[in-house]
């Protein structure tokens, strides 16, 4: 019986809105501990790692004006990096007891610890990154200082401090997949084609559709080794995943995103999974978390049949 290990990450440090802090706690009551059981899993939670709250000595900070040149490109990266490190330790340890970590967020940036944890444990994986963002922005191309939309850069190594080089280059971008993208800034498309990372886009899976673009992300990300499942719940189309933080319509479907999971699954390549972005505040019923127990559990193997 094959073991898998829950980390939880409420972080939102990286985003501008508030809420998917509480997405590990979403996902837990949503069911994925008893839904993985259910299929043949022995499961342990680990419980969560401890995230500094953004507002925890607020009244000693500095007030900064608009667009003074103090403001940081990457918005509360200490506490961010800090996480991600402890993250990094507990997913090397998950994988070098032979388990199948799953990492559930908070924002995206907690990505970063993650990939850093596989690589330490001798288990450097390529990405399927699902997302309607491309998450590779560095400091410098970044319009906001999210972090959120770094986390992919920081781990193939294009960004450079504040990030420190011990959660860099974790990853390869021949083997790294975008999956799913409809919403790129300008200064990512340069570092897509620099770090040669395979963007599938949602244009492109309009046009040769959702197993062809699943075929050729597995064929890419997992030519050398395992493959790092990330989800984004985002990728989904709001009207299936109401619930995150930065939606954009045009999304997958459910069933397009079922699909992906279960050619995933049938590949035997997947080693580890995180989702992220999961936001209760802005959920209905708890939507969004309920999905993606399905997701994780048909990427983990649950068939129709």
């Amino acid at each position: 019986m094959k073991t898998v290990e829950i980390v939880g990450v409420p972080m939102d440090l990286g985003g501008n809105r508030r809420g998917v802090d509480m997405g590990p706690s979403a996902v837990r009551y949503a069911g994925l501990a008893d839904t993985l059981s259910g299929i043949g899993y022995r499961v342990r939670d680990r419980g969560n790692i401890r995230v500094a709250d953004p507002d925890e000595g607020r009244a000693t900070h500095e007030a900064t004006a608009a667009g003074d040149a103090r403001r940081p490109r990457a918005h509360n990266v200490d506490e961010i990096v800090r996480a991600c490190e402890e993250l990094a330790r507990m997913v090397a340890d998950i994988v070098r007891a032979g388990n199948i970590p799953i990492v559930l967020g908070g924002d995206h940036s907690v990505a970063i610890g993650t990939i850093a944890g596989l690589d330490r444990a001798g288990r450097r994986a390529g990405v399927v990154w699902i997302d309607a963002h491309g998450d590779i922005n560095t400091p410098e191309t970044s319009p906001s200082g999210n972090v959120h939309g770094m986390p992919f850069a920081v781990a193939l190594g294009l960004a450079g401090d504040p990030f420190p080089a011990s959660l860099r280059g974790t990853t390869d971008g021949t083997r790294g997949v975008l999956l799913g993208v409809r919403d790129v800034d300008e200064g990512e498309k340069t570092n897509i084609t620099s770090a040669r990372v395979t963007a599938i886009t949602m244009a492109d899976i309009d046009r040769i559709g959702m197993a062809a673009a699943v075929e050729k992300a597995i064929a890419v990300a997992g030519r050398d080794g395992p493959v790092h499942l990330s989800l984004d719940m985002d990728a989904l189309d709001p009207n299936e995943a109401p619930g995150v933080g930065t939606p954009v319509r045009g999304g997958l479907t459910y069933r397009e995103a079922q699909l992906a999971m279960e050619m995933l699954a049938a590949s035997g390549k997947l080693g580890s999974i995180e989702v992220a972005e999961v936001n209760p505040i802005l959920d209905a019923e708890n939507r969004t978390a309920g999905l993606a127990v399905e997701l994780v559990a048909s990427a983990l193997g649950e068939t129709i049949l």
